[in-house]
Order: C-alpha cells, then structure tokens, then sequence
C-alpha cells in the first residue's frame, strides 16, 4: 500500500450527520412522475437523480418539452430535500479536527458531494476554506460514481490518483475510488453497515473517519 498523499471524502454521511430521507424522496419522485407518465417505468434500482435523467429521457422520447419540465420540477424538489435537510444537520465532532491535522501534516483534502452547494453551504459556510477544495453536483458534468467527479478535484488539489484515499459512507463512493484507480475506505456512520461497506470490496472500513484516521497512521500511511 503506497503512502497517502491526498484524501478525498464524500460529504453526507461521512463528515455530517446523514439526514435526508431518500426513501422519502424517491416517493415524492415517483408522485409527481406519475402525472407526466402512467404507468411508471420500474427502475428502483436507480438513485434518485438518476432516475430523474432515465424517466426525463422516457417522457422527452414522446414530448420533448414536457421532458424538460418533469427534469426541472423533479431538481426543484430534490434541492427543496436537501435545503431542508440541511437546517437540521451537523458536522460529525471529529470533522474539522481531522481536517485540520491532514493539512498540518501536508496531506491533500478535498470533498465531493451528490449533494447540492447551496445545501452544504447552509450547513459550512466555511467549507471551501476547511477542505483543499469542495464540488457539488453542479460543479461537474458527471456526478460520482462516474470517476469525473474524483478526477476534477484531483485536478484541484494537484493529487494523482495512486496517491489518494477516497472515503465515504456508502459504496458508490467506494465505487467511484475503484474507478478512478485510487484507494479507498468505507465508513458505517451513514445508512450502511460496516458489513455492507466491506462487500464493496475497499481497502479499508471502519466505523468512522476518525477511527479510521487512527488506522492508517497505525499502518503508517498518513
């Protein structure tokens, strides 16, 4: 295992508390899709802004027009989710903490989010000063788990890919880490389990950031 050199985290439920219902909004999601198209295609294996894209694609398909506007209404309830949700969140304690030693000890940090900014920004104003560099989903063209999301903040924080540890609380995240070729962690402080998180197959899971903080400079790697 190569020494870390930058660490990258998902946001909710890695370095906040997770508080957004997404069994919740996907039920929103499906009522306001059954007024555009009867009877919804079944994808529930998709997430929640996937899915938006693959039933905007059905609807654009017959009427191009009312694609675009099931797509804009459907991203005005999800950031209203998120906004939400928000008011009620916090930073995990070990947060800011953790972040602050990484920089002290010159280890990139970055964070990249699903997430809206406007919703992150509402919970740390001060996000873009405590980490090397902060993207929401309007920053890029293809959210995680497409690699994109990880490479342009690599980009930012002049980190290679080999050299970095992408955390984060569910497997996509670990899913994105494999595809962009870097390291990665689990954590159990979002909606998964650490059992869960170790069938994704990481380099590393543990119950949370700072628990795992304590095991990568017990092996050396930080």
């Amino acid at each position: 295992m190569k020494k870390i050199e930058a660490i990258v985290f998902d946001f909710d439920g890695t370095l906040a508390e997770l508080t957004i219902d997404f069994n919740d909004m996907k039920r929103r999601l499906k009522a306001l899709g059954s007024a555009f198209l009867d009877p919804l295609p079944c994808r529930d294996d998709l997430p929640a802004l996937e899915w938006v894209d693959f039933m905007a694609e059905c609807i654009s398909g017959e009427d191009p027009a009312l694609g675009k506007e099931f797509h804009t209404r459907c991203r005005f309830l999800i950031i209203s989710m998120e906004v939400d949700a928000a008011r009620n969140g916090r930073l995990f304690p070990f947060t800011c903490p953790m972040l602050s030693s990484l920089r002290e000890s010159g280890i990139a940090t970055g964070v990249i989010t699903r997430n809206t900014a406007s919703a992150v920004r509402q919970l740390v104003p001060e996000i873009d000063r405590i980490s090397g560099c902060f993207l929401s989903r309007e920053d890029v063209q293809n959210v995680k788990p497409h690699p994109e999301h990880l490479f342009k903040a690599l980009e930012k924080i002049g980190a290679a890919p080999e050299n970095t540890l992408m955390v984060g609380d569910h497997p996509i995240d670990i899913e994105t880490g494999k595809r962009a070729g870097a390291m990665t962690a689990g954590v159990a402080t979002g909606r998964m389990s650490l059992k869960e998180l170790e069938n994704a197959g990481p380099d590393f899971a543990s119950a949370d950031c700072s628990e795992l903080m304590s095991l990568l400079k017990g092996q050396g790697l930080i």
